[in-house]
């Protein structure tokens, strides 16, 4: 089952499980949010257009982090003039873990967890930066058995 959203002047295709990057929202991390805005909805009993939303129709989402985006670079110039301006600009943006879908009769849930490791970590992760996070160990897995030593073969002259 799949759905388009509309947030931030944009429109989304999303699926549950998805990670979407979207205009700034407010919350913080690990804050549950409500899509209403649900203009498409598709799946097995065939797809639902809005007119122009779809009434009843939501989409939940798991906010992971609100971060800025990329640079943009601004730059002005007026040949022979002398005249050079050089801006920039970093937008704020969301990232967004899709974890159900709800409308027309059916529903679609995500199974797995939300992770909220950032971006900047993971780069951080994959540098060498930042400590890893190693997992608890659960039991120790048995010592395996030595080999049994070799006989020294005794020669007779």
């Amino acid at each position: 089952m799949y759905a388009v959203i509309k947030t931030g002047g944009k429109q989304y295709r999303v699926q549950p499980g998805d990670v979407v990057v979207v205009e700034k929202l407010d919350g913080d991390a690990g804050a549950a949010i409500s899509f209403n805005e649900v203009l498409m909805l598709g799946g097995d009993k065939g797809v639902t257009v809005g007119a122009p939303v779809v009434e009843g129709a939501t989409v939940a989402a798991t906010l992971i982090e609100t971060r800025k985006g990329e640079k943009i670079k601004i730059f002005k110039k007026i040949r022979r003039q002398g005249y050079r301006r050089t801006n920039g600009h970093r937008q704020m943006e969301s990232v967004l873990q899709i974890t159900g879908i709800e409308g027309a009769g059916e529903t679609a849930k995500w199974d797995g967890t939300v992770n909220l490791i950032t971006k900047a970590e993971i780069n951080a992760r994959a540098r060498g930066l930042a400590p890893r996070v190693e997992a608890a160990p659960a039991e120790e897995a048995p010592k395996a058995k030595k080999a049994p030593a070799k006989k020294a073969k005794a020669t007779e002259a």
